[in-house]
């Protein structure tokens, strides 16, 4: 028998993780954004990462449309753009700074990390989809990442 909701809330809050606000756009042109937890490398040959999305989120569909996506790994002084992409705002780019990349995909400005990805593979499995993606382009820049655990962010000391 599976544990509880609670109790698998309370055993993965134990698990420290980055933050990335994962953006696309849709088939009409509209930006989507959500911030996203659930995100880890898959192959290094050839390069994928996967992100996990759940199907409730409003922008859900702009994953499944989209053929394109850009995870932005948060940098330490980002956590006013984790909370907003975690909000129901209805346009969260405003008051952003973002460049589009030549797909049309958002790229947030000073992000720790950006990885263009075309979407390979996408699965269904419980309440979340889990989308594949292959890493076309990344920018690396300076800094220190935004941590979540326990339910609260977090930054690295040194």
């Amino acid at each position: 028998m599976a544990i509880g909701r609670d109790e698998f809330r309370a055993a993965l809050a134990h698990f420290a993780s980055g933050v990335t606000v994962v953006t696309t756009r849709d088939d009409e042109g509209y930006l989507h954004g959500i911030t996203v937890s659930a995100f880890c490398s898959l192959s290094l040959n050839p390069p994928l990462i996967l992100i996990c999305i759940d199907k409730r989120t409003g922008s859900h569909y702009a994953f499944t449309e989209s053929k394109f996506f850009v995870v932005n790994i948060l940098h330490e002084k980002q956590q006013h753009y984790a909370d907003r992409f975690a909000s129901n705002l209805p346009n969260k780019f405003e008051r952003i700074e973002f460049l589009t990349n030549a797909k049309g995909i958002p790229i947030l400005k000073d992000a720790l990390v950006n990885l263009e990805c075309e979407l390979i593979n996408s699965y269904n499995n419980g309440d979340h989809t889990i989308f594949v993606g292959q890493i076309e382009r990344t920018v690396i820049n300076d800094g220190k990442p935004l941590i979540y655990f326990s339910g609260n962010y977090h930054k690295i000391k040194r």
